[in-house]
């Protein structure tokens, strides 16, 4: 009598698990997240600027060139591995104060202009000529 049962019940069940497709990945983003965990982690440092200091740079006509980032990038890369949290990167004639833990340049000031700078545990000096 359990046979009977059994074999009136439709197969639904097996017949779907068989027909059901497998997801698709998109191969242009597969490999692209493949390249993203190989790129090495001194390639992903990147520096962000704060709406403040873009707006200072702006006030005083300046602009940054990759030579100049990669410069910033690299004293933030050094200020970090010893221990720094707010530091002044000082840079030709800029002053820049930034937040080591999440790699943001809080605003510029020109050296010149700079008198007194509070809150901050380390300064670097990397001048060389823009």
């Amino acid at each position: 009598m359990v046979q009977n049962i059994r074999s009136s019940v439709p197969s639904y069940h097996t017949t779907q698990v068989k027909n059901k497709q497998q997801p698709t990945v998109d191969r242009a983003f597969q490999s692209f997240m493949q390249e993203a965990l190989k790129t090495p982690e001194k390639e992903k440092l990147t520096v962000n600027f704060s709406n403040h200091a873009q707006k200072r740079l702006d006030q005083y006509g300046l602009s940054l060139n990759d030579t100049d980032i990669k410069r910033i990038e690299n004293a933030v890369e050094t200020l970090d591995s010893k221990g720094s949290q707010q530091s002044l990167i000082l840079y030709d004639d800029l002053s820049l104060i930034t937040s080591l833990k999440n790699k943001t340049v809080i605003t510029v000031l020109k050296t010149t202009e700079m008198s007194e700078v509070t809150n901050i545990d380390s300064a670097i000096n990397i001048n060389e000529k823009r």
